[in-house]
């Protein structure tokens, strides 16, 4: 099973912002910034448009279009995007009822949904604890551009 990258790609593009706003100021589009992902930019525009929905990003139109950070880095955290842009649970239960008369078939289901919403909880409250400014600092670290990091 492969892992969803959309918490990834939604950090990608936060602190590419960031990065384009301290070197160039003004907007960020999302073809550079699909550039930078790798991506197709519609696929950016989706994220960014639940970012926007979320109070994380805001979007101009016209001549000076593109998207632009709503508040800083340090007031959003992993949570925050993982919100935004996360609304199924990580996992679910079957799709199709199962055998209600096994025993099994007839009790996981309940189980699982409990022992999942732990795990949910666990995972939320860890991404509380890291904001997109360690994100971002821990990147211009690992790429040796820590004079942009103030």
């Amino acid at each position: 099973m492969a892992g969803n990258s959309q918490l990834t790609v939604a950090a990608h593009a936060l602190t590419w912002i960031e990065l384009h706003h301290r070197r160039e100021g003004g907007v960020a589009t999302s073809e550079r910034i699909a550039g930078s992902v790798n991506t197709n930019p519609v696929v950016i525009r989706r994220l960014l448009g639940r970012m926007r929905d979320a109070g994380l990003v805001h979007s101009r139109r016209g001549a000076e279009a593109g998207w632009v950070l709503a508040r800083p880095l340090e007031d959003m955290t992993l949570r925050d995007v993982y919100e935004a842009i996360e609304p199924a649970p990580l996992f679910a239960v079957h799709r199709s009822e199962p055998n209600l008369d096994c025993p099994i078939g007839s009790g996981i289901r309940p189980v699982m949904r409990l022992a999942y919403a732990r795990v949910e909880e666990a995972v939320r409250a860890e991404l509380e604890h890291i904001t997109l400014a360690d994100v971002f600092s821990d990147v211009l670290a690992s790429s040796d551009l820590t004079e942009l990091e103030h």
